[in-house]
């Protein structure tokens, strides 16, 4: 007889009602094979991963971080421009169109080709959160690049011309436009993560898209502290706490309810020394912005922690999860554990495998 290591994921076999008709070996009744399969520990899948990593590099973390500092800075921007403080106002807005450029070329090095990214705007697929995203960072940036271009007009000398007063008419649409989707823009890239079946991504489905729009925040806050006057960073200080708090507090919360073999990457490796700097600098940045941003150097500094702590947390989520991919054990021994659970529930005649 042959054994087969997924034996052991065969669920028991229900009772059958009515007499068994017996052979002729007379020993009664019809044998138990999974009572005859050893259990075994599961290591590889014929010595290859069960879940095929994304062919991603170092542009998608990139693009991660820029994409949050974009939708940040857009805030920072809309804010500025709302209650009247123009340096904020200013740096929000180039530092918004700034960021999302250099995202969108980050992609598309990413893809290969500048074109490939010119086909994902030919369709619209609302299952889709990369083509939601992309049509989300091509608004943003729309809006993005009109108010840095209304910035650029309150400085042209002929106040009374065309181009000027145009540029004053789009000004408020714009700073709309880049509050408006500047959330989205900041989430959407934790729900593509959250949609492969990278285990430790899919995993943290619940808290990403928190942890990723508090990062966004707390990066976008410390840029406006290295780049504002400390008369105006007041706004900035309470968003780099707000955004600070949202991120650390989502990511502690999001690591206490994984299960604890898919979060392992999270804590071990290259990628769990990357998440703990950025807890150590996110924590240090928002401190130092409440209780020292009127000090120009202690502003400036907190502001570099913050942005970098950011940085951190998308370059360390993003090697957890393809860490994740390279085990058989992130996928397999929680799929094992929630199938004990059905058949200790009592769910024993459907498939073998526990789809959530």
């Amino acid at each position: 007889m042959t054994t087969n290591p997924f034996d052991a994921d065969r669920p028991p076999e229900p009772a059958r009602r009515g007499r068994r008709r017996r052979n002729g070996g007379g020993q009664g009744g019809r044998r138990d094979e999974s009572l005859m399969v050893p259990d075994v520990e599961f290591d590889s899948y014929y010595g290859r991963n069960i879940v095929k990593a994304p062919p991603w590099k170092h542009e998608i973390p990139t693009y991660l971080f820029l994409g949050g500092l974009a939708a940040g800075s857009g805030l920072v921007g809309a804010g500025g421009s709302a209650r009247n403080l123009p340096a904020l106002r200013r740096g929000g807005r180039i530092a918004a169109l700034a960021a999302v450029a250099l995202g969108g070329g980050a992609l598309a090095k990413d893809l290969g080709r500048p074109e490939r990214a010119l086909n994902m705007m030919r369709t619209v697929k609302l299952t889709s959160p990369m083509s939601v995203g992309s049509w989300i960072l091509s608004a943003f940036g729309a809006f993005a690049g009109v108010a840095a271009a209304a910035e650029v007009g309150r400085e042209l000398p002929d106040q009374d011309g065309f181009l000027a007063k145009a540029l004053r008419v789009a000004d408020p649409p714009a700073a709309i436009g880049s509050a408006l989707f500047a959330p989205p823009l900041a989430a959407y890239t934790a729900v593509l993560l959250s949609d492969t079946a990278a285990p430790t991504w899919r995993e943290s489905y619940k808290h990403l898209p928190f942890v990723f729009v508090g990062s966004a925040n707390a990066a976008a806050a410390g840029l406006a502290l290295l780049v504002s006057p400390t008369d105006q960073n007041g706004p900035v200080r309470k968003m780099a706490l707000t955004g600070a708090a949202l991120e650390l507090g989502a990511f502690e919360l999001m690591r206490r309810e994984m299960h604890p073999v898919v979060a392992e990457p999270l804590h071990e490796g290259e990628a769990g020394r990357k998440l703990r700097m950025a807890e150590m600098l996110t924590g240090a940045g928002a401190l130092g912005a409440v209780l020292f941003g009127r000090n120009r150097l202690a502003a400036g500094l907190s502001g570099i922690a913050l942005m970098a702590g950011s940085a951190l947390t998308r370059f360390g989520v993003f090697e957890a999860g393809m860490e994740s991919t390279k085990d058989p054990k992130y996928t397999v021994q929680p799929q094992r554990e929630r199938l004990e659970q059905r058949r200790a529930d009592g769910v024993t005649d459907d498939s073998i495998t526990t789809i959530r």
